[in-house]
């Protein structure tokens, strides 16, 4: 179905200036001399849920107060991104990016997230990093939150028996005869459109931690019948919101540690076969229900949002020594990033009275266009290839890893896929290179957030999300983030001919339907514009 051609040496999207750049560089001696030739490394991409720009103590140690010494670990044995983006200020547009790359706004996931039983966003015949690898003789697992929507089959005759009960679970209801037969029907037949059929020959968790169904999926079934609604006690404050089918004692604490076990168990299996493994590893944590396990309640004398996030650094803690005790961690490749920004409503103003600033100097949070709500954490980790202790201030986008593991494979992606993503391999490689020089991400509402260098275009006023300020009054918005990397000087009465050029090019950028060098493709939908 897709190509498997090799790239001949070339790295695959990059911009042409960047390339000839490159291409003087490699005729370096000194360059050639460093270079590594190393065997296809296995691939774990831990993916946190709503973890803050300065929640990771070595991304802001000026104005943090949690610790995270197994994230800081990664960064001091690799590369630390400082200008990495998701897609979108929440979940599921950031996670169909990541894995496809190509934006989100390009589907009908325009705004907001996929819906309680919401269908598939991943097309099947769309190249994922899943098939990626699987093409190349990889084991390929999914383990975690997935949230790209499944094929539930519920049929309107049985749609009421599914209906959310909206983000209230504190209302005692009744299961019926009528809804144990119809969730019988439903949870005791395969789920489709899941992990198994975007590329992952394994998958375990829960869709949404917080959602229903209340149990644990294992491929494309339940792990159990559901045969009630949620327990009250799920629905304190910032744990399980929407009430739902659940299978019988299913409490909350024990997703996150049963969802390392798993991969812990993957890793200790596949590190003794000879073909080499992609691990995507989507955890539920530090995001809602903040389910803190007893040892870690209290930890960061701070509120349980911070003791989430160290229960989710030692989370990351376990991995890292299953990779070391299988003996496949020096030839694995290790990336550690976040979906989007710290989620306000779990106490960010409570944490900032305390000492702790969960975007940094960022404006904004989850939800938000601006920085807050996208720029994340980004490591990688690769012994023997990438410089120990590194950091890289380039422009690099979640959408990127797509192309990134094509260039490590040495696979060429075919015209209609990553159309968005760039090759970072030469920043992995110590390498200082504009691998992209323009990126977009986006607010909850579908408001973009244009890069191009160092300047900022929001082609309306307001966050794009939740979050609250002035932008000056005016009815778009333009930052240069090299001098005001807080976004509190809106410069588009200033500097109208930037306006211009940001808009010229957020339209290009749409009517191409990719970003990277090839052949114009389809958007799936008619792209909303901005203004509006």
């Amino acid at each position: 179905m897709f190509s498997k051609k090799l790239f001949s040496n070339k790295l695959y999207a990059l911009p042409r200036t960047a390339l000839l750049l490159l291409v003087g560089l490699l005729i370096s001696r000194d360059l050639v001399a460093q270079s590594v030739e190393v065997e296809r490394p296995n691939i774990v991409i831990i993916y946190a849920d709503d973890l803050g720009y300065g929640d990771v103590s070595s991304y802001n140690p000026e104005r943090g107060k949690i610790t995270t010494p197994w994230i800081d670990q990664l960064a001091t044995q690799g590369l630390r991104f400082t200008d990495a983006h998701s897609s979108s200020g929440v979940c599921s547009p950031s996670r169909y990016t990541l894995l496809t790359g190509r934006y989100h706004w390009r589907t009908r996931l325009q705004s907001g997230i996929v819906n309680l039983w919401g269908a598939p966003v991943i097309d099947p015949d769309r190249l994922t990093l899943g098939h990626l690898a699987k093409q190349q003789g990889y084991q390929t697992a999914c383990v975690g939150k997935w949230h790209l929507g499944w094929h539930w089959g519920i049929g309107k005759k049985h749609k009421n028996l599914f209906a959310s009960t909206g983000y209230n679970g504190q209302k005692k209801l009744k299961v019926t005869a009528e809804h144990l037969e119809a969730w019988r029907e439903v949870f005791s037949q395969p789920i489709t459109g899941g992990p198994l059929d975007v590329g992952f020959d394994y998958y375990f968790g829960t869709d949404v931690p917080n959602w229903p169904p209340y149990c644990f999926i294992e491929g494309d079934r339940t792990v159990g019948i559901p045969d009630r609604f949620a327990s009250l006690n799920l629905f304190r404050k910032n744990q399980a919101s929407q009430q739902g089918p659940a299978i019988a004692d299913w409490t909350l604490e024990p997703i996150l540690p049963k969802l390392i076990d798993r991969s812990v168990e993957y890793i200790q299996e596949k590190s003794q076969s000879e073909h080499p493994f992609l691990l995507y590893l989507s955890l539920t944590s530090p995001h809602t229900p903040l389910a803190v396990n007893e040892k870690w309640q209290g930890a960061s004398g701070l509120n349980r949002y911070a003791d989430f996030v160290m229960e989710t650094d030692a989370a990351v803690g376990r991995v890292m020594k299953a990779l070391q005790e299988s003996g496949c961690d020096k030839k694995t490749l290790v990336l550690f990033t976040s979906d989007n920004g710290c989620a306000p409503y779990v106490g960010m103003n409570e944490l900032a009275t305390r000492g702790h600033y969960s975007s940094g100097p960022l404006r904004g949070a989850k939800s938000d266009a601006w920085e807050g709500g996208h720029r994340v954490p980004f490591v990688v980790r690769w012994p023997e290839v990438v410089p120990a202790g590194s950091i890289s201030h380039r422009l690099v986008h979640q959408a990127d890893l797509l192309a990134t593991i094509a260039n490590i494979l040495s696979v060429e992606i075919p015209p209609n896929a990553g159309e968005d993503s760039f090759s970072f391999l030469p920043l992995l490689k110590g390498m200082d290179l504009e691998i992209r020089n323009h990126a977009v991400s986006a607010g909850m509402n579908g408001l973009p957030a244009i890069r191009e260098s160092h300047w900022k275009y929001l082609p309306g006023p307001g966050s794009g999300g939740w979050g609250k300020g002035e932008t000056g009054g005016l009815p778009v918005q333009l930052y240069d983030l090299k001098a005001d990397i807080g976004e509190a000087n809106n410069l588009a009465s200033e500097v109208p001919e930037r306006v211009a050029a940001m808009q010229a090019l957020w339209e290009s950028l749409v009517a191409n339907g990719r970003s990277t060098p090839g052949p114009p493709q389809e958007n799936d939908v008619s792209v909303r514009r901005f203004p509006k």
